[in-house]
């Protein structure tokens, strides 16, 4: 299994120099220079570890990968560890690690360092002492479950949902409570809440922005129809040839006569439902559980081995063209209408390099008050840390946590603002001209591998003539999803 866990590591590091940066990496090293308490969206450990690697490698894709590569390959060790637990031999543990290896999920969230490797990690190791739990009966380990609970949710707050899932499970379930509530569950608890306390109290000083957060993500993608990506992507978080796998997994945890793995069972199916109707179509928010399914259902399967392995192979080689950096730079268009991260991690040099020649160009009276403004926070990662040292000022957003940083020179006469691809074009230079009576374009964006992502076909504006001083105008410009 530890070979298994191995190679999952050396593959995502291989491929961790492909593309560039993604834009939640860009968002994540900005963080890392702003360290505090949480942010926006999400809590600090996140950041810390890219401040880790700003201090080793410098601004490196693969120092800032290696945290992600590592949380991958943990997660395939876990697998096969939850395997054992649930009384796999080794046939069992290598097939739970192969199956845990071969997410898609798994695999594109590896390549990426933002929350949800991590979480995954964390996901997948909550429910593996769960399980430990559930069969030896010793509840010394809900100390543990509330260690990594409360380390998990400062990673990404999804972590303290499942935690919280899982409590109220425990204590619902009459066989549950009976055999495993007592004061070591209450210890557990107080451990994760001291974890988070500090999370907790920068996310009350302001304005509880998660919550507010939260709020504008459900409405932006919320809604009946997302519901049914919802379900539809659950088939595809796990390999689909592995389908019938997790299915037995989560039915021999139903069918348990150990009353904490069926909370487990019980916990997959509140927490579908929880995320489908309040979060919309993040498919992957899951992918932790599934690593305990996958582990149960190979328990069942483990005789099945060689011919599941046919079938995973096919599956794997086809999503890892789509969620992996394989294949060329300039097909990263065709693969976003699947996964959106390839297109992402493109055309940030040239992005940093048009909003240079735009900045350079202003007269020098000009530049000495004027802001450079980012639409959003990708942007405004990439003009600060490709940018830095070339001559650029620090770029301000009013993107999630970006805003709390801004608005640069309050007093500043001239903004030169960075905005996203042509379906926002039109809006975004009238939303410009509420807060300026002089709005032009001066450059558009565009990348040397043609792809037609977000960025594609923006404009940089130059903005002049105020309508009110620039500090009085960026309160109002906050924006939060």
């Amino acid at each position: 299994m530890f070979a298994v866990a191995a190679a999952v590591f050396a593959v995502l590091m291989a491929l961790s120099t492909r593309y560039g940066f993604h834009r939640d990496e860009l968002y994540f090293l900005d963080c890392a220079r702003h360290l505090q308490a949480s942010y926006v969206d999400q809590p600090v450990l996140g950041p810390l570890l890219a401040r880790v690697s700003l201090t080793l490698f410098g601004v490196s894709a693969p120092g800032l990968r290696l945290w992600a590569a590592l949380a991958a390959a943990g997660t395939v060790a876990v697998g096969a560890l939850t395997a054992r637990e649930f009384g796999g031999e080794r046939r069992a543990q290598l097939l739970a690690a192969l199956a845990t290896a071969t997410m898609p999920v798994l695999l594109g969230a590896g390549h990426i360092a933002n929350t949800t490797p991590y979480e995954t990690l964390a996901w997948a190791a909550i429910a593996l002492v769960v399980v430990r739990l559930g069969r030896t009966g010793d509840t010394r380990w809900w100390l543990a479950v509330g260690a990594l609970a409360g380390v998990g949710a400062e990673f990404n707050h999804l972590a303290a949902i499942l935690g919280a899932v899982l409590l109220a499970t425990t204590l619902l379930v009459p066989a549950a409570r009976r055999t495993v509530a007592d004061r070591r569950l209450v210890a557990g608890v107080a451990i994760a809440v001291l974890i988070v306390l500090p999370d907790l109290w920068w996310q009350a000083r302001h304005g509880w922005a998660m919550t507010e957060m939260t709020r504008a993500l459900n409405a932006e993608h919320g809604g009946p129809a997302n519901i049914v990506v919802w379900v539809v992507g659950q088939l595809g978080v796990a390999c689909v040839a592995l389908i019938p796998l997790w299915v037995a997994g989560l039915r021999l945890l139903w069918r348990a006569d150990r009353p904490l793995w069926r909370c487990l069972a019980i916990a997959y199916a509140v927490l579908s439902v929880l995320f489908a109707v309040t979060t919309g179509a993040q498919i992957y928010y899951l992918a932790g559980l599934y690593v305990c399914l996958l582990a149960a259902g190979a328990t069942v399967f483990a005789g099945s081995l060689p011919r599941l392995l046919t079938g995973t192979a096919v599956a794997t080689a086809v999503f890892a063209l789509i969620v992996l950096p394989v294949l060329p730079p300039s097909t990263a268009g065709l693969t976003s209408r699947v996964s959106s991260n390839s297109a992402e991690s493109v055309g940030w040099p040239e992005l940093v390099g048009t909003v240079r020649e735009v900045w350079d160009g202003l007269p020098a009276g000009q530049r000495a008050h004027a802001v450079l403004f980012a639409a959003n926070y990708g942007e405004a990662g990439a003009l600060n840390e490709l940018g830095r040292g070339s001559g650029l000022p620090t770029a301000v957003s009013p993107h999630d946590s970006e805003w709390w940083w801004g608005p640069g020179d309050p007093r500043a006469t001239t903004v030169v603002a960075v905005a996203p691809g042509p379906e926002h074009a039109p809006e975004y230079a009238a939303y410009l001209r509420r807060f300026f009576r002089h709005v032009t374009v001066a450059a558009t964006l565009s990348n040397t591998a043609g792809v037609h992502n977000i960025e594609w076909g923006g404009h940089v504006y130059l903005c002049a003539g105020p309508r009110r001083p620039w500090g009085d105008i960026w309160p109002g410009l906050r924006h939060y999803a």
